[in-house]
């Protein structure tokens, strides 16, 4: 039996029925959303779904906000705040959450490598900037305090249980709650099928059992139907958790099978401090997994019950697929959907002391044989006797001698601003999987209520997150490159800005000597702010350049004048040609693809009473979400532009149709640029620019290992590893909201700012396109 197991419970979120606070408008009336977002109320909306939409001007999301987010997705409680920067609504129906982390990248990476990162970048709508970050990130975003480490409590101290803390009050304890206070049958302590699925019992037709094996066991069930304790030991492999010994207790204390089992992989641990197995314990066997399957269903009569600990895990072990089942860790029910570790309820029910710390691991058998003695005793005494014992009470005792402190009840965790998100799962008992290299793991890795599980290499990392993910219901998974050279990462970040200027560039012409250079310039500006516009006079006839503020703007200007005639002229409008803007036309393509960007449209010639105009027509734009009016950082003053956020495309063309009507007479297209990026943008020091076309060699280096190809250069792993984690993000189950983070990097040469990607996979969504 596995200790670890006791915490990895699923335990069902309660659907609350309570109506959502609409959401916020950025630079807009609150009010506007009531009568723009009708859709919000509409009763059939019930999946999880995120807005990023209160965003501050930066777009900048701090790690204690993470921390916030994490601490609302995975327990959705009434007492829990929400998140102060973004809102997430139906969290009920969330039920997973994912987060992958891509050590020593940043947000540079994501946009000097965009186009290698198409996966990431189309499956995630919501991006917003990370500080650079401190020197352990990954305690940030859990909230793990300097002085309250989850890791650094004391170990547990052995002493006798106390018959009784205090007076129970029967009515409230959950299982007469669940159960009633008379006595039951067997029958009413079966798992229902829906329960099953819940609690993620394999289930035949479900995907991911494919492969499993029917024990065949379909007769009738009774209150006398025979009983059959089942307890499994697991190793990991280079597969996940595989098989390595099973035993079986009939009724009346006999084991009737204890096999060992051989894996069918490469054993990676043969976690011997839970399973007692050892390499020269498992050396000599020869018994493979289907070998078990056949004694087992050879085994078992058509009404036979199985009675397991945290069974699921023992049936994915075996690959079985069984009808009629008894957990005792559902059965004995706690407070919070938490559960009792079967070593507590085996001496507080039984008297009896099991996997003992000077024994090397556990006995399958004898814990076999005390899960079946569990079910009897409950069916014997009835719900009323266990009450009684107040078993909650007893737990709390224990868990006193073991810390040293007095517990927190879960409102007081929940509450406490420092609460970590190790301490909410805890308080509701669940656990955090970790996944990471052995070099990486960190501070993290010994936390209390933490499943770390250490991997030599990115690639093994990814091969357990498959198989352990769909286990627990929130998981962290770390994956490590090597950051850039400060050489590198310099001039990466200076053509990256150059890039991004370049772009936002357009020339144009050409115009007879005599053109009217008032109505030129006022023509060019209609499509958005201008950063200056020189005339070019190193050709035979003259030419424009003008430097836009934003790349909407340009791209507008080109599709709008190129090719038009300007006094009987026809003129050509284009960005110039360097090797940072060959591939322009394709990243121009892929901006206004990415998932950020669909719903959202831009629009130049608005007023200051735009939001007063809009007020008046909000029927038009259901849908809308937010209004982005940036203002001018020297003065202050709204500038005359924006960006409209939807719900959808479709709603986003709706309105960019009427707003660049006859009625309105704006200029408009669909947006190309998230406000994150904008905000690195402005932040670009003027030294970093260069006149348009003069040309920037890449470092010998780099132009080495791109002509190379080699796997570790920073191209070619974005492009590797984020349709690695695409892939594995298509197979995560619908409603689990996922995160993405590039944490930045931080040195004595100077730091780079963080990304994060965020989403909650929707139930179409089996592929992304482009895998």
């Amino acid at each position: 039996m596995e200790p670890e197991r006791e915490g990895t419970e699923r335990h069902p979120r309660k659907v609350r029925k309570r109506r959502q606070a609409p959401n916020k408008l950025v630079g807009a009336a609150e009010a506007m959303k009531a009568s723009w977002d009708l859709e919000e109320s509409q009763p059939e909306a019930k999946k999880a779904r995120l807005s990023t939409i209160l965003f501050t001007d930066n777009c900048e999301v701090t790690h204690d906000q993470l921390c916030e987010l994490l601490k609302y997705a995975v327990l959705g409680k009434s007492n829990v705040p929400k998140p102060s920067w973004c809102q997430l609504f139906h969290q009920n129906h969330l039920n997973n959450v994912v987060v992958f982390v891509l050590q020593g990248m940043s947000q540079l990476h994501f946009y000097r490598f965009y186009l290698e990162f198409g996966c990431l970048r189309k499956a995630f709508r919501h991006k917003f900037r990370l500080p650079p970050p401190s020197s352990d990130f990954l305690a940030d975003i859990v909230g793990l305090q300097t002085k309250q480490r989850a890791g650094d409590l004391p170990k547990t101290m052995e002493g006798p249980l106390p018959s009784n803390a205090k007076a129970v009050n029967l009515q409230n304890d959950p299982i007469i709650q669940k159960y009633g206070s008379k006595k039951v049958g067997l029958t009413r302590c079966l798992l229902t099928k829906e329960e099953m699925r819940t609690f993620h019992f394999p289930l035949q037709g479900f995907p991911e059992c494919e492969n499993f094996l029917l024990t065949k066991c379909n007769g009738s069930i009774a209150d006398n139907s025979p009983l059959f304790g089942l307890d499994c030991e697991m190793c990991l492999t280079s597969k996940g958790r595989e098989l390595t010994r099973i035993s079986l207790v009939a009724e009346g204390g006999c084991c009737v099978m204890d096999e060992l089992v051989k894996p069918e992989n490469k054993i990676l641990d043969y976690l011997t401090s839970f399973s007692g197995i050892t390499k020269k314990i498992l050396n000599p066997v020869t018994t493979k997994l289907k070998d078990v399957q056949r004694q087992l269903k050879a085994l078992l009569p058509p009404d036979a019950v199985l009675v397991g600990h945290s069974l699921d895990l023992d049936l994915r072990a075996l690959k079985m697929i069984h009808p009629y089942v008894i957990d005792t860790s559902l059965l004995y029910v706690r407070e919070q959907g938490r559960r009792f570790k079967l070593k507590f309820l085996a001496k507080a029910i039984l008297g009896k002391d099991i996997q003992c710390p000077d024994r090397l691991g556990h006995d399958a058998t004898e814990d076999a044989r005390i899960i079946l003695e569990l079910a009897q005793y409950f069916l014997k005494y009835g719900p009323k006797k266990i009450a009684e014992l107040n078993l909650e009470a007893l737990a709390n005792h224990q868990e006193i001698q073991a810390t040293g402190r007095e517990p927190r009840n879960t409102t007081e965790v929940l509450q406490h601003p420092n609460t970590s998100v190790l301490e909410c799962l805890d308080s509701v008992g669940q656990k955090l999987l970790f996944l990471t290299r052995e070099i990486d793991a960190g501070e993290l890795a010994s936390s209390r209520n933490c499943q770390t599980i250490k991997c030599i290499s990115n690639k093994e990392v990814l091969e357990q997150a498959r198989v352990e993910i769909p286990l627990f219901p929130f998981s962290i998974v770390q994956f490590s490159f090597k950051a850039f050279s400060p050489i590198l990462t310099e001039e990466m970040n200076k053509r990256m800005r150059i890039k991004w200027t370049e772009i936002s560039t357009v020339y144009a012409g050409p115009f007879s000597k005599n053109c009217n250079l008032r109505s030129l310039k006022r023509l060019f500006k209609s499509f958005g702010p201008v950063q200056s516009m020189t005339f070019v006079l190193e050709t035979r006839q003259p030419h424009l350049c003008i430097q836009y503020e934003v790349l909407e703007a340009a791209q507008l200007a080109i599709e709008s004048l190129d090719g038009i005639l300007v006094d009987g002229t026809c003129i050509k409008v284009q960005r110039p040609v360097t090797e940072l803007t060959l591939d322009c036309e394709t990243l121009v393509n892929e901006l206004e693809g990415d998932s950020e960007n669909q719903g959202s449209i831009y629009l130049f010639g608005v007023s200051e009473t735009f939001k007063e105009q809009l007020l008046q027509e909000p029927r038009l734009f259901l849908g809308l979400e937010a209004v982005i009016l940036p203002k001018d950082l020297k003065n202050g003053k709204q500038k005359k532009y924006c960006f409209l956020k939807f719900k959808s495309f479709g709603s986003a063309q709706r309105a960019l149709n009427i707003l660049t009507g006859k009625d309105w007479k704006l200029k408009g297209r669909h947006a190309l640029t998230p406000r994150h990026l904008h905000a690195w943008l402005r932040g670009l020091p003027p030294e970093s620019r260069r006149p348009a076309g003069l040309r920037v060699v890449p470092p010998p280096f780099e132009q080495e290992a791109l002509q190379t190809l080699k796997l570790d250069h920073p191209k070619t792993a974005a492009w590797r590893w984020g349709r690695k984690i695409g892939k594995l993000y298509s197979s995560l189950c619908p409603g689990t909201l996922c995160l993405i983070l590039l944490p930045g990097t931080k040195s004595t040469h100077g730091s780079l700012p963080g990304l994060g990607l965020m989403g909650i996979k929707e139930e179409e969504e089996s592929t992304i396109s482009g895998l």
